[in-house]
């Protein structure tokens, strides 16, 4: 069983920065892609970013260029770096956690909540 804790939310000014991290505990921290999603009021959750083990990379279009994702595996920890947040960014985060590469995510976290006010 894998256990993911997320922190580093809060309120923000737009233009500002953010950096979430989502600490996990059981299971081999190395092995999985780590991702982090969000959700909005009224709308459907949605993907922000993956990092594979191997340290590939991918991004929402809506994120790029703004937002980082990154690992240390030593410290079975994930991280996103948020920059020149927007409104629209104001969301619950969460990290996930996946057995299968990022096809399917098996483990999640509880949620930071991020707040960009304008």
């Amino acid at each position: 069983q894998v256990v993911l804790i997320e922190s580093g939310g809060g309120l923000v000014q737009a233009g500002g920065s953010l950096r979430l991290s989502c600490v996990a505990s059981g299971g081999t921290f190395s092995s999985y892609a780590m991702g982090w999603f969000r959700q909005a009021p009224g709308k459907e959750r949605e993907f922000v970013a993956t990092i594979k083990w191997s340290g590939d990379r991918d991004y929402a279009d809506s994120v790029k260029g703004r937002f980082t994702i990154s690992r240390e595996n030593a410290k079975n920890t994930a991280y996103l770096q948020m920059n020149s947040l927007k409104p629209e960014d104001t969301a619950v985060y969460y990290c996930a956690a996946s057995m299968t590469g990022g096809r399917a995510y098996d483990y999640w976290g509880q949620g930071t909540q991020v707040t960009v006010s304008s």
